[in-house]
């Protein structure tokens, strides 16, 4: 399984524990829910998670991170093709995009 969908599913699971258990036991724990959120929001802008960090040392395959080369996105988030960016973008060099009727 893929580590992303992991991730999503130890979201959901704990969101939905700490709602039952906010709802039954004590509303503090409605304070976990903002926590799990709270860890999803940083996790977007920061591209860091710690549960991310745990399952890759558990071994878990298919870090959401791996096989992803940064070093080749230019900076209009395109990825760079090493032989020019009018190579990258075919529309540049008047070629019709995929997909597109002339």
């Amino acid at each position: 399984m893929r580590m992303h969908y992991l991730i999503r599913r130890f979201a959901g699971v704990f969101v939905l524990i700490s709602l039952a258990l906010g709802y039954w036991v004590s509303p503090y724990w409605l304070l976990f829910t903002a926590f799990v959120g709270a860890n999803l929001f940083q996790s977007s802008l920061t591209h860091w998670c710690l549960l991310e960090r745990i399952l890759e040392r558990a071994g878990v395959p298919g870090s959401s991170a791996a096989g992803r080369d940064y070093s080749r996105l230019t900076a209009s988030g395109f990825p760079s093709s090493g032989r020019g960016t009018a190579s990258a973008r075919p529309w540049r060099r008047g070629l019709p995009l995929p997909g597109c009727r002339p």
